[in-house]
């Protein structure tokens, strides 16, 4: 039987029904910017394998009750082998410690969707278990975390396997866990985002759980929005690993909007979060609206006779 590589696991392919999440970033959407050289990238790699390598045999032998806090500092570590910081910012009403969920409370954290370290990103704050690819449970050594993190698996093609996946989202919720989910359904590049579809926030309306809204965005050394850690278009795995090991001062901030209460309607509950979600980019767009407007103002001030 022929090996398949990491890449042969992670091909992309064309939508197969409309609804089919779809997103137009592709490898010119990547901007590099400063590199640290060859030998440090290569110390964060083995450094990172190790930990990759340590937390199987971590959870095994952690009793049970704890291991949640063991992922989230295997989370951690990991995070930091891979060069990159951690920047919580909490703006909920009464921010404490940066979790998504107090100890033994169901929540859904539902958060825009960037590349493979999102997942890395989330767990570091506070455990979580994450729908996705179904696929992902069969790649090399990943695979063997996704199932130690109990992934949700879902296949995004087969649209008569969503209701499972939401049923069973629902039932962990009730059951008080925490799961992740990207409803943006696919992969953008950190600059540009899609909308966040509303099929599994049906899992919170039915078990009225809350959902936590996450912006989470990838930053450069001097604060600019990075789309390095984008995975994206005709990506490999594994070349998209080498370029995050190769950037210099990655920090991943990210920002927990206020809690929004499950309601009773999948569809209002997408668009607030996806309000919450993308608030400063809105924020942004009016604030660029009004200094061109502004800028146009001063410019016919300036040509008008006196």
């Amino acid at each position: 039987m022929p090996v398949r590589t990491l890449d042969e696991h992670i091909e992309v392919t064309a939508p197969q029904h409309s609804w089919m999440p779809v997103s137009p970033c592709g490898a010119g959407c990547v901007q590099r910017s400063a590199e640290v050289g060859v030998l440090r990238a290569g110390a964060r790699a083995v450094g990172a394998l190790s930990v990759l390598a340590a937390y199987p045999f971590a959870h095994i032998v952690t009793p049970p009750a704890r291991r949640s806090g063991v992922q989230r500092r295997f989370a951690g570590m990991l995070l930091r082998s891979c060069g990159i910081r951690l920047r919580v910012v909490d703006r909920r009403p009464v921010p404490g410690r940066p979790q998504f969920a107090p100890a033994g409370a169901g929540v859904l954290v539902a958060c825009g969707h960037i590349g493979w370290a999102d997942i890395i990103v989330l767990a570091s704050v506070q455990p979580l278990a994450f729908v996705a690819r179904a696929d992902l449970i069969d790649w090399p050594l990943l695979g063997r975390l996704a199932r130690i993190m109990r992934v949700v698996p879902i296949e995004r093609e087969r649209l008569r396997r969503l209701p499972a996946v939401v049923e069973q989202v629902g039932q962990r919720l009730a059951a008080g866990e925490r799961i992740g989910f990207f409803p943006e359904g696919t992969t953008w590049c950190g600059r540009a985002y899609g909308k966040l579809r509303p099929a599994i926030f049906q899992a919170a309306v039915d078990t009225a759980t809350p959902v936590q809204p996450v912006r989470l965005r990838y930053l450069d050394p001097h604060g600019n929005r990075s789309t390095v850690p984008g995975f994206v278009g005709d990506d490999t795995l594994i070349g998209s690993v080498i370029r995050v090991l190769r950037a210099r001062g990655l920090t991943a901030e990210v920002v927990l909007a206020p809690v929004e209460p499950a309601g009773d309607d999948r569809i209002d509950l997408a668009r607030r979060c996806e309000r919450a979600v993308r608030a400063e980019e809105l924020s942004d767009s009016a604030h660029a609206v009004l200094a061109a407007a502004d800028r146009q103002l001063t410019k016919a001030a300036v040509a008008a006779p006196v």
